[in-house]
This record gives structure tokens, C-alpha cells and sequence, in this order.
């Protein structure tokens, strides 16, 4: 199984200190089925609306940082309220959601419960945030910060010009120039090209 259940305590184990409460709060307002999930390459937390008298459910990946899962769990709970609100009648990122998800996140900054670095990028983005859970790249090159850190583990933009690179299926690739936002890489047992982000997790090669 991918996800699991946990009694609701247990998710202060996944939170950063003083937020268990007020997110619990939400979760038992609203009824919401969370799970913790184990790591998803394409994804940080999903929200699937209550329909067919089965509940909201939410869930985030418990690999994350304690500051990645807040923001996420937080971002999930947005789409959560917007549904409440206005329920398909709006876009899933839209200005609906982006405002209810700037509300969660000022309520948070408020209670300062972020590092000073998380909270200022947070401002920064607080009434246009991303659609992605962490979607900013600055934001994710700080939330970074507080991972654990794996032997050669790098960004892709922080891998020299024409080095190797793989990732963790094992693929490994060849840093090429920066088209616009992103890396062009070339796989190197296909020859096949494929753009990576900047702040794309990578393992560096010799």
C-alpha cells in the first residue's frame, strides 16, 4: 500500500511545532480523510471532494519536510474550501482557490510558525500563489534547506555544463544549455531529449 492511515495525533509528528491544532481544527470541521503517502515523483498531495456519502479526502506525501507538509496540507485544504464554496463551478486554481489558499497560508505566517526564509518567500507570493503545492522556485530552493541531505544530491541547476546526472529510477542524462526556464538534458542511454526544471532533485555522476 502507498498511503497510510493515521490516527490524528500522529500527524503532529509531520508538522512543524504549534501548528497540530489549528490544522487539526480544519480536519475535524470538515471531516476530512487524510492519508500520508509514501513519495510521489509527479505530485506532493492531492484532494478528491466528498461525494456518494464518502468524506473530503486529502493526502500528502510524508516524506516531505515539516514546512513542505504544512504548505502542501495547506494547499489541499484550499481546494477543500473552494469546493465547499463554490463546488466545479470554478477553475481548480483559480482566483477563487488562490485567494482561500493565501488566507490559510497569512493565517500560518501570522502564528509565525515558519523560519524567517520560508516566511519571506511565502510573502512574496502570498496573493498569486502557485499551483503546484511549492511551485515557486525560490520558495523550493528554500524549503531545500530543510531536508535531509543524500550524498550528491544537487539541483539540476547546480550541475556543471555537460555533466552527468541521474535520477532516482536510475536514468542518466547529460546537462545541456538552459532553454528559457529550463535545462535541455539528453538521456544518456537513448539519446532522447527532455527539459528539466532548475530546481529538479538529481543525483550528480562521478
Amino acid at each position: 500500500m502507498s498511503k497510510t492511515e493515521h490516527p490524528l495525533q500522529a500527524l503532529n509528528d509531520y508538522l512543524p511545532p504549534d501548528t497540530f491544532v489549528a490544522v487539526a481544527a480544519y480536519l475535524q470541521e470538515y471531516k476530512v480523510h487524510l492519508t500520508v503517502s509514501r513519495e510521489r515523483k509527479s505530485i506532493l498531495g492531492d484532494y478528491r471532494n466528498a461525494h456518494n456519502n464518502r468524506n473530503h479526502r486529502i493526502s500528502v506525501n510524508g516524506n516531505l519536510n515539516t514546512f513542505s507538509f504544512l504548505i502542501t496540507l495547506l494547499h489541499e485544504l484550499a481546494h477543500l474550501l473552494t469546493f465547499e464554496k463554490y463546488g466545479n463551478r470554478v477553475q481548480s486554481h483559480g482566483r477563487e482557490w488562490k485567494s482561500l489558499f493565501g488566507q490559510l497560508l497569512a493565517q500560518f505566517i501570522k502564528n509565525k510558525v515558519f523560519p524567517a526564509d520560508i516566511e519571506k518567500e511565502l510573502l512574496a507570493t502570498l496573493h498569486n500563489p502557485g499551483a503546484s503545492s511549492c511551485a515557486e522556485e525560490d520558495l523550493m530552493r528554500v524549503l531545500r534547506r530543510y531536508d535531509p541531505k543524500a550524498p550528491g544530491q544537487m539541483l539540476v541547476e547546480e550541475i556543471p555544463a555537460h555533466s552527468l546526472f541521474k535520477m532516482k529510477d536510475g536514468r542518466v542524462f547529460k546537462k545541456g544549455e538552459k532553454l528559457r526556464k529550463r535545462y535541455r538534458c539528453e538521456e544518456v542511454g537513448t539519446k532522447k531529449v527532455y527539459l528539466f526544471s532548475p530546481v529538479f532533485e538529481v543525483q550528480m555522476v562521478g
